[in-house]
């Protein structure tokens, strides 16, 4: 089922080795065309054009777009006490971790006087969304929310679009699980509308105000991405998210039972997700593809999962050993990396490009995504090679203080003044003479 590429003669650098992986096509340029009017008709009409547009992609028309809190405490309340459990688990696990993540105020003392600290301070309003398309992911709320509390994040409002089947709310199980959070504040709303009210605010239609937000975080549709990309600087972003991917680096050890599972597991999310194994041995190869082929018809979504595997995107790279293997997935810098081979704690070790390793045969990328403790938002489309997945230093800034006394400055003054006469921009030594007297020092 999976189209094969054969490095088993050589691995190409790693430019050359991008360009031949599977990988899903997304233009977000092309959709940024699109996005724009959506994002000026925002910022000119604030919740009218919101509305609108809603409207007109999810058919439904809230009749506001902030969720009253007892809609909230009353979908906590109907939540199926399994699911509830699941959610609970998942909250602490997350907690357990992310709490780990936080940075103290660290202070240098550069010379007898002088000091730089670097504090970190938590953005004061952020936007979480939790995407709701072809699934529901009350996890996704989870994600965002615990790393944003637990940087002390003090103002935050969850974005999930409006349901026709629930009245023009969130899906009821986003509802319950921000509830279980103790956000108060969730919108029904969707897409690039979504991310302009967040940027721009608004008045909602009972005149209560929609505050503006200074950071936009979580995954979402190619035109919630562009929307993003469009906004960049008004707002910041956690990152611009593409398609789901897994890599599944394995050798002859590996059960192709637990590999088959794991490839349509991210493939269940979207026809464009991709599903690469990068394997040492055509014999796992050709059981892979005899496993998917069986498992896939046994699943809910199977055309949607048929779609993804066959699609540019998925592949299966025969290597000639884990030594290319690396090479190679280093090269594709998955969101979601399984390593299933012989010594696969050593060998997830050497991998430098990853959103997150999942270390042999009982770490499925499921885990991670619910309970496994670790964030499930992760940078995609190669973007691991330089950024990292949600945590709680998104939500942190680490503000400089730079705190000199007079005999602090005095001692370093004449090579202020030689940088500044070098880079031709005398008053910044100025700025340093100006504080001493002709006879001081």
């Amino acid at each position: 089922m999976l189209r094969r590429i054969d490095l088993r003669s050589s691995v190409p650098p790693p430019a050359q080795l991008r360009a031949v992986l599977p990988r899903a096509e997304q233009d977000v340029d092309a959709v940024t065309k699109q996005v724009r009017p959506i994002v000026a008709a925002v910022a000119e009409h604030g919740v009218s054009a919101v509305l609108d547009y809603t409207e007109r992609f999810d058919r439904v028309r809230p009749s506001t777009v902030r969720v009253p809190v007892a809609e909230l405490a009353r979908a906590l309340d109907e939540l199926d006490p399994a699911v509830r459990a699941a959610l609970a688990e998942t909250i602490d696990r997350v907690c357990r971790v992310h709490v780990d993540q936080r940075r103290t105020d660290v202070t240098t003392q550069v010379v007898p006087g002088g000091t730089v600290t670097e504090r970190w301070v938590p953005v004061a309003r952020v936007g979480l969304y939790a995407p709701g398309g072809l699934a529901v992911y009350p996890s996704s709320v989870v994600m965002n929310v615990v790393p944003a509390q637990l940087a002390g994040v003090e103002s935050l409002v969850v974005c999930s679009p409006p349901q026709a089947a629930f009245g023009g709310r969130p899906h009821p199980t986003i509802l319950a699980a921000a509830r279980m959070l103790g956000v108060t504040e969730v919108w029904a709303v969707g897409g690039a509308q979504a991310v302009a009210l967040l940027a721009y605010g608004g008045t909602d239609t009972d005149g209560s105000p929609l505050s503006p937000v200074d950071l936009v975080t979580g995954p979402g549709n190619i035109y919630l991405t562009a929307a993003k990309r469009l906004l960049r600087g008004v707002i910041g972003i956690d990152a611009e998210a593409g398609p789901t991917e897994i890599a599944v680096l394995a050798d002859h050890t590996a059960d192709p039972v637990h590999v088959a599972a794991d490839l349509i597991s991210q493939a269940e999310h979207d026809t464009l997700a991709a599903s690469v194994l990068v394997t040492t041995s055509p014999g796992l190869a050709d059981a892979v593809d005899a496993e998917l082929a069986r498992q896939v018809t046994a699943t809910k979504h199977t055309e949607r999962i048929t779609t993804a595997l066959r699609g540019k995107q998925s592949g299966c790279v025969l290597v000639s050993d884990v030594d290319d293997g690396l090479r190679v997935v280093d090269a594709y810098a998955a969101e979601h990396l399984e390593i299933q081979t012989v010594g696969a704690r050593a060998v997830a070790a050497r991998v430098r490009n990853a959103g997150a390793v999942f270390v042999g045969a009982y770490a499925p990328v499921s885990l991670g995504d619910y309970c496994a403790g670790s964030n499930h938002v992760l940078p995609t489309g190669g973007c691991a090679r330089h950024s990292s997945g949600l945590s709680v230093q998104t939500f942190l800034r680490g503000i400089h203080v730079v705190d000199y006394t007079a005999d602090a400055l005095r001692e370093v003054a004449d090579r202020v003044v030689a940088l500044a006469d070098a880079e031709d921009l005398p008053a910044h030594g100025q700025a340093v003479t100006a504080r001493f007297g002709a006879n001081d020092g």
